[in-house]
């Protein structure tokens, strides 16, 4: 299994000003593919969706597509597919439908592993109804989730569960399964944070545990939007408040308002582009995405070792937070005696693009005392063994 390198940057028109990008997990460079499917259907015949004109049926058919495309990246029902402007949102409107059952009382477990996008909603939500939060905190050591603490805040009265699939500063990939587990023998939800996760890995919604899963595509080559993913039984028992005309199916009743079908169809292009990373991917679309992501995964696995060594040879000027065992090819790391924000408008000065701060990532920064800003290094698709050299030369010449 292996990537054609050559092959794939040539799909990126951002690529060709010589930039070497390493903020990922912030939002990738988009390939042609995608741009040309956004751009196909906006100039296409466009309409809102119905079966009485080919412009209604271009609308339904990029509905249709999407829905089937994540099917297969998320291993889900299609009518488990829920579309949103960003993972953010529709974590804001799933707080908002699962909370119409919760009552003071209940309880709620969040991590402090967690983006910001998976912590304040649920605490919103909770203050709101009453109910009361725990946590999972941090083992400091390892940056890994302290499941003792997480067995301590699980009671019968726990009625949801939210946490991180993958952080997006220290890459710490908890056990999630395990974490399903207990939450369900105790009769709560799962609600996961895949954004991070989702780039890296071929995700597998009912094998993970999650009873809800969101990501975002343009984490992994697509347009700026969000999914959840659901077990349609499970979304015919929310009740969202919406508009009385509208559709009361689903998953469409927790879209609101018409759908961009451009950025439908180019978060479709996302998958297909995804399905063929590895040019010798054969067979179903789900097929293809499992032989190339796990492709992408030794890219990224050789990648991260080069990227690590550089930076373990800079001695004590670096210190690089990311330590579990189990994570994805993005480091956190400060410079001794040097600011970080310094640092990366260094490193941009030599077309180097990896930025400082912290990330919306609140709890583990709070939770790990770590300085910010901190300078985050996350690996893409199309990065290569060069550009690792010149941000390890770049962050040399700035220590």
């Amino acid at each position: 299994m292996a990537i054609d390198l050559i092959a794939l940057r040539a799909h990126f028109p951002s690529l060709r000003d010589g930039l070497a990008f390493f903020d990922g997990p912030g939002g990738t460079q988009t390939p042609r593919p995608v741009a040309h499917a956004i751009a196909a259907t906006l100039s296409a015949p466009l309409s809102n969706r119905g079966a009485a004109s080919p412009s209604e049926l271009n609308a339904e058919r990029a509905v249709a597509e999407f829905r089937a495309a994540y099917a297969d990246l998320l291993a889900v029902p299609a009518r488990g597919v829920v579309h949103g402007r960003s993972a953010t949102q529709l974590t804001y409107d799933f707080s908002r439908h699962l909370a119409k059952g919760w009552a003071p009382g209940d309880e709620i477990v969040l991590s402090r592993l967690d983006h910001d996008c998976n912590v304040r909603p649920w605490i919103q939500a909770a203050e709101r109804a009453g109910v009361t939060v725990r946590w999972i905190e941090i083992d400091a050591g390892t940056t890994e989730l302290d499941l003792a603490s997480y067995e301590r805040a699980l009671s019968s009265r726990t009625r949801l569960v939210a946490v991180t699939a993958a952080s997006n500063v220290l890459g710490t990939k908890p056990p999630l399964r395990r974490i399903a587990d207990l939450a369900h023998e105790a009769g709560a939800l799962v609600y996961v944070d895949g954004v991070h996760y989702a780039a890296h890995a071929l995700v597998d919604v009912p094998a993970l545990g999650a009873d809800l899963f969101v990501c975002s595509p343009y984490k992994f080559l697509g347009p700026h939007c969000g999914v959840l993913a659901a077990a349609p039984e499970l979304l015919e028992t929310l009740r969202p408040d919406k508009l009385l005309p509208s559709t009361d199916a689903v998953p469409e009743r927790f879209e609101f308002g018409t759908l961009p079908y451009e950025t439908l169809a180019g978060a479709t292009a996302a998958v297909d582009f995804l399905a063929a990373l590895d040019l010798a991917a054969e067979g179903t679309r789900r097929e293809r995405l499992a032989h190339s992501l796990a492709s992408l995964h030794e890219h990224e696995t050789v990648l991260r070792a080069q990227l690590e060594d550089g930076l373990r040879a800079l001695g004590d000027a670096v210190t690089v937070h990311a330590k579990a065992a189990d994570r994805t090819p993005t480091l956190l790391i400060t410079l001794e005696g040097r600011d970080a924000r310094a640092g990366q408008a260094h490193l941009a000065a030599r077309d180097v693009v990896a930025p400082a701060g912290s990330f919306y990532a609140y709890e583990p920064f709070t939770a790990l005392k770590l300085p910010d800003p901190a300078l985050r290094v996350g690996l893409a698709p199309y990065n290569t063994a060069q550009e690792v050299d010149r941000f390890l030369d770049g962050l040399a010449s700035f220590l």
